[in-house]
């Protein structure tokens, strides 16, 4: 019997597409030579072919009616045994749908927050786990997986490590932290002069100078961590994402929000403490699939395995963009991150 033909859809974004990989590497060791072809914005080519997941990754502006076009017809030229759409979305849903696929698989009203989007879907599955990464697994266990998550090694360039090394020999750093300040919205994010405050203490409790990630359009936000750090001399770091990951993955630890580097850096296998406040980490928190593990009945640990989170008792949960920072994030002392900083490198030291 043949292997199946699936079509992968996650679009965007960088965290959602980190935590989408266990549940297609699920996929994958189920189904050995299946043919996985997974459709994305072209921001994140890159990305998914870091994961070695889908031999073909097709790209897609959904603002944009000829991309559109291309892709919807390009699916009607082939045979597909299942779509499985991890992002549920109209955009994402509609593709398989105007592209004949047959047999349609995503989340069920209970998961997706835009009305109305599981008419599109030929099968719909109601989730009952609480983090993405095992809703994520359960539909790939609907399209037949033995279990909800495998492992996933993310593949660094020789080049982009190269480059980085060069990097940071000419700054002067060897071993570092990586910082990452930034956000999808303010309201999540931890204020730029704690970063700046811890970046000191790191310093010179430790000897280590900070890396601090940013992101486009977060100049700002990068200079005022790095006005609040005094004389620790953090270096700025703002490249692609090829070397943006050979940076996370030689770190001796990250400490972020809820952002996208820091679960990237946790999928590149470095040690993380993770600062929540509006988004629940028990959905979106550090999120580690354990080697060879069936997590398909449930787990008896935290996800992160090792990863510290910290959030405050009388954080409330709200997926509301807000560009105020969340008072549960105000609640957050530098003093507290630091504690977590020492206990997690010195575990993995």
């Amino acid at each position: 019997m043949p292997e199946p033909r699936f079509l992968v859809l996650r679009l965007g974004s960088l965290g959602d597409i980190v935590h989408t990989f266990p549940a297609v590497a699920a996929l994958r060791e189920t189904f050995p030579a299946a043919e996985i072809v997974w459709l994305t914005h072209p921001r994140w080519k890159y990305l998914v072919e870091s994961s070695g997941l889908a031999p073909e990754v097709r790209t897609i502006e959904t603002r944009a009616l000829s991309s559109l076009r291309q892709v919807v017809h390009g699916l009607r030229q082939s045979a597909w045994d299942a779509s499985i759409d991890y992002q549920g979305l109209w955009k994402s849903a509609g593709l398989p749908f105007f592209g004949g696929v047959k047999r349609r698989i995503g989340f069920s009203s209970h998961t997706i927050r835009e009305f109305g989007v599981p008419i599109l879907y030929s099968e719909r599955v109601k989730t009952t786990s609480i983090h993405i990464a095992d809703q994520n697994g359960e539909l790939s266990r609907r399209a037949g997986a033995r279990k909800r998550a495998a492992p996933v090694a993310l593949r660094v360039s020789v080049e982009d490590a190269a480059k980085v090394r060069s990097q940071l020999q000419n700054a002067g750093i060897d071993r570092y932290i990586v910082l990452s300040p930034g956000g999808g919205w303010r309201a999540k994010c931890w204020p730029a002069e704690r970063f700046g405050a811890l970046c000191r203490k790191i310093r010179d409790a430790f000897g280590l100078r900070c890396v601090v990630n940013y992101g486009p359009g977060e100049d700002g936000l990068a200079n005022a961590v790095r006005e609040g750090s005094g004389d620790a001399d953090p270096l700025l770091y703002n490249d692609e994402l090829g070397p943006l990951m050979a940076v996370l993955r030689s770190a001796q630890c990250i400490v972020g929000g809820d952002t996208g580097p820091l679960h990237l850096a946790i999928a590149l296998g470095t040690p993380a403490v993770a600062l929540f406040g509006p988004t629940d980490p028990a959905r979106n928190g550090p999120y580690r699939s354990p080697c060879g593990a069936d997590t398909s009945a449930g787990r008896d640990t935290d996800p992160g395995y090792g990863d510290i989170v910290i959030r405050t008792p009388n954080s409330v949960t709200s997926h509301a963009r807000n560009n105020q920072t969340d008072p549960s994030m105000l609640a957050i002392s530098v003093d507290t991150v630091f504690a977590a900083v020492r206990r997690r490198i010195g575990a993995v030291s």
